[in-house]
């Protein structure tokens, strides 16, 4: 008779799409997560460009007042602010690393800004038509930028990662 195989160690990682843990000597560090917001921070200017070009083509001024003074959203805003949202978010989320549940803080902190921060163009902007044009861009930086950063922090929790012997 020959004993039963022992089972791999169980973690949070078995409901993952690839259900092979990596090795903890594979955890994300800084320079990887700023690639990452290097990455998804262009893509989201790209984006976020698109939309503002299909905006001023269909005239919507983009101005917006702060402190009394109106300031006129140029281009180059518009395609470097969600570079810089994205790496300052991720050298923030690297605070959280290696703790439980990182994942789910780093998204949730990241959508409770996303909100605050697109609802900001609804008190500064100088037209509703630019409001909308500049939460659309809020949205869009969110959608590519908070989910990707907490999946890879998610990396670094606590029983996400699995250390075995090299056969």
């Amino acid at each position: 008779m020959s004993a039963a195989p022992t089972s791999p160690k169980v973690g949070e990682w078995m409901s993952s799409k690839t259900p092979i843990a990596p090795p903890s000597s594979l955890d994300p560090r800084p320079r990887f997560f700023a690639y990452a917001a290097l990455v998804t921070g262009i893509w989201s200017g790209l984006l976020s460009l698109i939309v503002f070009a299909i905006a001023r083509l269909f005239g919507v001024p983009m101005d917006v007042v702060l402190e009394g003074t109106t300031i006129h959203v140029f281009w180059f805003a518009v395609l470097l602010v969600p570079i810089a949202a994205a790496q300052i978010g991720a050298m923030a989320s690297l605070l959280l690393r290696g703790i439980p549940h990182a994942q789910r803080i780093v998204f949730w902190i990241g959508t409770v800004i996303a909100i605050v921060s697109i609802a900001t163009p609804f008190i500064t902007a100088t037209l509703v038509s630019t409001a909308i044009v500049l939460a659309i861009m809020h949205a869009i930086t969110w959608a590519l930028v908070v989910p990707q950063i907490a999946r890879i922090i998610g990396d670094t929790e606590p029983n996400a990662h699995l250390d075995r012997a090299i056969l």
